[in-house]
């Protein structure tokens, strides 16, 4: 249920949907109409045979007064003289028309309803068969009456004169009609029909979400890797100038965070010489107070140069992807820890083998460790798998953060003095760097606090790229 939930929340499926009820009603909808217009196809030419069955008969009444009686006794093709009376009931308008359309003596005739006994040709008592019994009579009856796929046989009492003026009564039998059921109700043209306009209205909604699709998997891809390859430019006019101006809008963005990249180097580079300068002019303040602050001052400077760079290469850098032993990288980082004399451990691996860049990826837990050392009393790191997802969590044992700072620390620049101390130096990049690697790789990175204390750093990657033969 949830992924039809899904299917049908997503444009393919909107699409699907649209397409085969549309097409379903326009289908059915047209064979009926076709069905109808058979059908009045056929009672029309049914109800020219008839007339023409009347016509000729009254014909041969009007052409020959010497066989009159004769005729008239022995009858026509469903046509008999009537002598008894009995009941009518309303008009016969569409034969009357028929019958005035053809001209001549039946054009004038006047046609009803009657009881069907009327066309019944009378037999000699001894030859009558028993009558069935009345209950086995009616439920023949409103077997016929009630049944669409049979018309019962009909009778008409037709009234006219013929050239010398004799009136005549005649009784005209409509014959029974067995009638096919429409084709519209049938299971297996319904099934046949439904299937066919769910394979077309699926194909043609994946035709036009495609190219969606992958557009917003290329724009996706886009926030981790600026450096990707463009959109192919392919299928109809408005899907290739679609990716023609993603791709434009792909090379606009390059070149400016290469122009911001080049430019934090060229500043970096040109204030190492006036820094240098600077440092050594430092050196020979008399006052020693005064010269370590103004050296701390100039240590953050230089700093907050080197962490800005570093953010801006964060972002542009091109390193390849690799297949990398996650379990292995974390112990380095954190043997790297504990030999700098910090607590520091690995308590569980998850044995990941995924394809990821592995200098970035060094950086992203080597800024998480020294983060967590350096703000708490000691770290611990957790490695673990759940289903397809990786995660690794970086726990230390310092203050933690109060619950709208979790996402706030993420912001350049942003230094929280009540939690974190000024002295332990920083220019407040360091998280924001570690998200911008972690999210080029497809990772997300949170932070949280532990139930027992502490601040948690959550690293996880929902789809990984895995390396060859090691998924699952």
């Amino acid at each position: 249920m949830k992924r039809l939930r899904r299917f049908l929340s997503s444009m393919t499926g909107r699409l699907f949907v649209i397409l085969l009820v549309g097409m379903m009603v326009a289908a059915i909808g047209a064979t009926l109409l076709a069905e109808s217009r058979r059908q009045q196809e056929f009672e029309r030419q049914n109800l020219a045979r008839i007339a023409d069955r009347l016509q000729g008969f009254v014909n041969l009444l009007d052409g020959n007064p010497e066989l009159r009686a004769r005729l008239l006794a022995v009858g026509g093709p469903s046509v008999r003289v009537v002598k008894d009376t009995f009941r009518t009931g309303a008009p016969d308008t569409a034969l009357m028309e028929t019958l005035a359309q053809r001209g001549g003596v039946v054009a004038g005739a006047q046609v009803r309803a009657t009881s069907f006994r009327a066309c019944m040709v009378p037999l000699p008592q001894f030859m009558r068969p028993p009558a069935p019994p009345q209950g086995r009579r009616e439920g023949e009856r409103r077997r016929h009456v009630h049944d669409p796929a049979f018309t019962p046989p009909r009778c008409r009492l037709v009234e006219l004169k013929l050239s010398d003026g004799t009136p005549v009564r005649l009784a005209l039998e409509y014959p029974a009609i067995a009638r096919s059921p429409a084709a519209a109700f049938d299971p297996w043209f319904l099934s046949l029909l439904g299937l066919a306009i769910a394979v077309l209205a699926y194909v043609v909604a994946r035709m036009a979400s495609t190219p969606l699709e992958r557009l917003a998997a290329h724009a996706a891809g886009l926030g981790q890797d600026l450096q990707r390859d463009p959109l192919p430019v392919s299928g109809p006019l408005e899907v290739r100038r679609a990716a023609e101006a993603f791709n434009a809008m792909q090379k606009r963005l390059q070149r400016h965070l290469g122009e911001r990249t080049q430019m934090l180097a060229a500043i970096t580079h040109d204030l190492q010489t006036p820094v240098t300068r600077l440092r050594l002019r430092l050196e020979n303040v008399a006052d020693e107070q005064l010269r370590e602050r103004l050296i701390g001052d100039l240590a953050a400077m230089q700093a907050l140069i080197r962490e800005g760079l570093e953010l801006a290469r964060s972002a542009e850098s091109a390193e390849q992807r690799a297949a990398l032993d996650l379990d292995s990288l974390l112990e380095s980082v954190v043997e790297d820890a504990a030999e700098a004399g910090h607590d520091a451990t690995l308590e569980q691996n998850c044995g990941a083998v995924l394809m990821l860049r592995p200098l970035a990826m060094r950086r992203l837990f080597s800024n998480l460790v020294d983060n967590a050392v350096k703000y708490g009393r000691g770290v611990q790191v957790h490695a673990s798998r759940q289903g397809d997802a990786v995660q690794v969590v970086i726990r230390d044992h310092g203050p933690g953060l109060a619950s709208d700072e979790l996402e706030a620390v993420f912001t350049p620049f942003l230094r929280l003095e009540t939690s974190r101390s000024r002295e332990t130096g920083g220019a407040g990049l360091g998280l924001t760097i570690a998200r911008a690697l972690a999210e080029k790789d497809g990772a997300t990175l949170v932070l949280r606090n532990h139930p027992e204390g502490g601040l948690e750093a959550v690293v996880r990657w929902e789809q990984p790229q895995w390396e060859t033969g090691q998924r699952g």
